[in-house]
């Protein structure tokens, strides 16, 4: 049990997931669509490995920007999902994780430290100093997500990964903390609960994408990476191995959509049909002589098929794209983490696989850019292996791997950070609950 998941609340009749069996299950709630992942474990020489066996994805129906707006309609669309992979997969499932990019994820860093009087570290002591700088840390209206030891140090000694059995005056460590609003998880926890499914926990995406389409090396050497969905885009931060940073801004394919709507007076539906077709964020010379037709606008009578110029629908998309990553870039700056990030850069997420969105994101940020999707899971069909699944399939790879995190599991929607609940008589306390965290990350 992880140290937040202490305050779960359980209900004595809701059905548990079979333990041991190696199956896990993964769902992605977006603004276009809604994915269900099945996956199970194979064990290999290097390290386990997640095989896919059960993939399930409908239209998003009750979500904007992330944020559920339509219990019904999101709770029809999550249990499509999960149903669909169900039968594919040939077993039922009784509890999901999910990722997360509403409620304005947010990072930040805290440092404690604690005197050892010249003895050797125990696993007590870090223990202590995780529990010491995380009962301090209250943000009003928000829950931690993740709580990421980065960084340990005995006395002048820095960037040390396990302390235990060194010597030293001071014990210290900087965590990096993921929290989110309390509103829009809840908000998620309870069409999960509709569809009586279990919450096993809550990953933030831009952490569960960085799992998947990101290379080892890339985590290590540093590297930023930006999923761009379709109602918001995030961004995170890797290097040393680590998460350093994760932000969001509010815009993502659906803005670029509904800027061909308007610039070209043509439905909804079909703007984003020639967004797909012929969208392009780069100027071309055949542009201007080449003519697309657009659908007219809904309800004007007798009114015909028009014609535009390619170069008037590129127009239209490459300013939103250049305000996007721009943002990101300025909010990364702000926080002092563009250096941290190295010179690589990795694009994911549906929006991410329009042509030219690599080269505008090179160029605005000053790095190698590539389009990457989900990687290090076998058995992924062709139809789930883009980069709009990266998010989804980041959780697979999570739950194999086991979470290399102080804090995780689902959070008390109940009791944010600042009034948390007394723990039920005989219930484990936090230290014995983290013991179980430092076996599985050292």
């Amino acid at each position: 049990m992880s140290f937040f998941g202490l305050f779960q609340r359980q209900s004595p009749a809701a059905p548990q997931p079979a333990k041991g069996n190696g199956v896990y299950a993964a769902l992605d709630v977006g603004s276009s669509k809604v994915a269900c992942f099945i996956a199970r474990t194979d064990e290999t020489i290097a390290r386990p490995r997640p095989r896919m066996v059960g993939v399930g994805h409908q239209s998003s129906r009750g979500v904007r920007g992330g944020a559920i707006v339509d219990m019904d309609g999101a709770s029809d669309a999550i249990r499509a999902a999960v149903e669909q992979a169900e039968r594919m997969a040939g077993t039922a499932v009784t509890a999901v994780s999910v990722s997360l990019s509403a409620g304005q994820p947010n990072s930040t860093r805290i440092a404690a430290e604690v005197d050892l009087h010249n003895r050797e570290v125990t696993a007590k002591d870090l223990r202590k100093l995780l529990n010491g700088a995380l009962a301090e840390f209250q943000v009003d209206d928000r829950v931690i997500l993740h709580a990421i030891p980065l960084s340990w140090s005995v006395d002048d000694h820095r960037g040390i990964r396990d302390p235990r059995g060194m010597y030293g005056r001071t014990l210290g460590v900087e965590v990096h903390v993921i929290t989110a609003a309390v509103g829009p998880l809840r908000n998620l926890m309870n069409c999960v609960e509709r569809c009586h499914l279990n919450l096993k926990g809550v990953v933030a995406t831009p952490y569960a994408s960085g799992l998947s389409a990101l290379g080892d090396d890339e985590v290590k050497l540093g590297a930023t990476l930006i999923d761009m969905g379709a109602g918001a885009s995030t961004a995170s931060v890797f290097a040393d191995g680590a998460l350093l940073h994760i932000d969001s801004v509010p815009l993502g394919g659906t803005h670029v959509t509904s800027d061909i709507a308007r610039g070209l007076s043509t439905p909804i539906a079909a703007a984003e049909r020639l967004k797909v077709l012929y969208g392009c964020a780069l100027d071309s010379p055949e542009d201007d002589q080449q003519m697309i037709e657009v659908p007219p606008v809904v309800g004007e009578e007798g009114a015909g098929y028009g014609t535009a110029p390619r170069s008037l629908l590129n127009s239209i998309i490459r300013p939103r794209l250049e305000e996007t990553f721009e943002l990101i870039r300025d909010r990364l700056d702000v926080a002092g983490v563009m250096e941290a990030g190295g010179r690589s850069m990795v694009l994911t997420g549906g929006a991410s696989q329009l042509p030219g969105a690599t080269e505008v994101a090179a160029r605005i940020f000053g790095k190698q850019v590539r389009c990457a999707g989900p990687s290090g899971i076998t058995g992924l069909g062709d139809a789930v292996a883009g980069p709009a699944f990266s998010a989804v399939a980041g959780i697979v790879r999570r739950e194999t791997r086991g979470a290399a995190e102080a804090i995780s599991g689902p959070p008390q929607m109940m009791h944010p950070l600042h009034d948390r609940p007394a723990r039920p008589a005989g219930e484990v306390k936090g230290p014995a609950a983290m013991w179980r965290w430092f076996a599985e990350s050292f």
